[in-house]
């Protein structure tokens, strides 16, 4: 049997990510939630965190968290972004899908 090489693409990875701007009142977590789940294998959650700030944390194949990050640094078109930032972690693989946690 041979076995293709895992590529950098297929690899499972896990990023933390936070946006600031307007992202209150304007359907960003539901789009994010949206889009999320129309990732096939993208698993994890969104929040908000205080009047200006989303949170979010993504894991999949790193091509598909990397248009993650991007979706949410676009956001829904009634937003605007004016900060992101992203860290990267160990996939811990303890989602089965993706949804909205509670707010802080």
């Amino acid at each position: 049997m041979n076995q293709k090489p895992m590529s950098e693409n297929d690899r499972r990875v896990r990023a933390h990510v936070w946006v600031k701007g307007r992202v209150q009142g304007v359907g960003f977590r539901a789009h994010v939630e949206y889009s999320a789940r129309q990732m096939d294998g993208l698993t994890g959650w969104v929040r908000n965190v205080g009047y200006n700030t989303v949170e979010a944390i993504a894991e999949g194949e790193r091509a598909q968290v990397e248009r993650f990050i991007q979706m949410m640094k676009d956001g829904p078109r009634a937003s605007r972004v004016d900060e992101s930032n992203v860290e990267w972690e160990e996939p811990t693989g303890e989602f089965d899908r993706f949804g909205v946690k509670r707010s802080m």
